[in-house]
């Protein structure tokens, strides 16, 4: 039997995870993608018509609309077993999305947290050095890498990432922070990785005439972006 061949689709961030949540409130592709899911092999769109009694062209259109919504990814393999000319072209299959969909209202971005903090404690680990000197290069490199992938304004940069950016005067302030619970429970860890880490993405921006700092409000995100002295 053939290797499957996938084919990928788009990442599943921010408004496209919305999305990709509400396309299982309809009944019918919610049984159809709880049905591929369970099963254990990928699904061709015969085998699921037949499964749940419903039109094949009624599960093609709701299994292609399910992996356009990154909820499954789609895979061709030849079923007969046979390879070679005269084996017949692969089948479209269907099975669960490698990728994870999330919502989260305000923007959470925990895990960007938990990666950052396992480097720097495995770094620390084997090099001796202090773990929060490691988080906070570590977080410097992220957000530089940020800003030099994204060329685009601050605002818009912060704005992508779940920060909520708003002016206040000549100042930057973020009204929600990523890391919110986190934040709570270890302030000054986490706050010393956030504000590294949007250091490096001024950096990356080349956003010079800004300065990252720590100014704690309630209701707010511990770091304010104001004109560099």
């Amino acid at each position: 039997m053939d290797t499957p061949k996938e084919v990928r689709g788009p990442d599943v961030s921010g408004v496209s995870a919305i999305s990709s949540i509400a396309a299982l409130d309809e009944p019918t592709r919610r049984r159809l993608y709880d049905h591929v899911v369970r099963q254990a092999s990928p699904v061709s769109r015969d085998e699921a018509a037949a499964a749940l009694g419903l039109a094949r062209k009624t599960v093609a259109f709701h299994l292609d609309r399910l992996a356009d919504e990154s909820l499954l990814d789609v895979v061709y393999e030849r079923r007969s077993g046979r390879s070679g000319p005269g084996a017949g072209r692969p089948a479209k299959l269907y099975r669960r999305s490698a990728k994870q969909v999330a919502v989260n209202l305000p923007d959470r971005r925990y895990e960007l947290a938990g990666r950052l903090l396992a480097q720097a404690v495995e770094e620390s680990d084997a090099t001796g050095e202090p773990v929060r000197k490691v988080l906070h290069r570590k977080a410097e490199e992220l957000g530089t890498q940020l800003g030099e992938q994204n060329k685009t304004d601050v605002f818009d940069l912060l704005e992508q990432y779940g920060f909520e950016p708003r002016h206040e005067d000549d100042a930057i302030v973020l009204a929600n922070c990523p890391f919110h619970a986190l934040a709570q429970d270890h302030t000054e860890t986490v706050c010393g990785m956030n504000l590294h880490l949007l250091r490096g993405v001024l950096s990356g921006l080349d956003a010079a005439g800004l300065e990252a700092c720590l100014a704690p409000s309630p209701g707010r995100c511990c770091v304010r972006l104001q004109p560099a002295a």
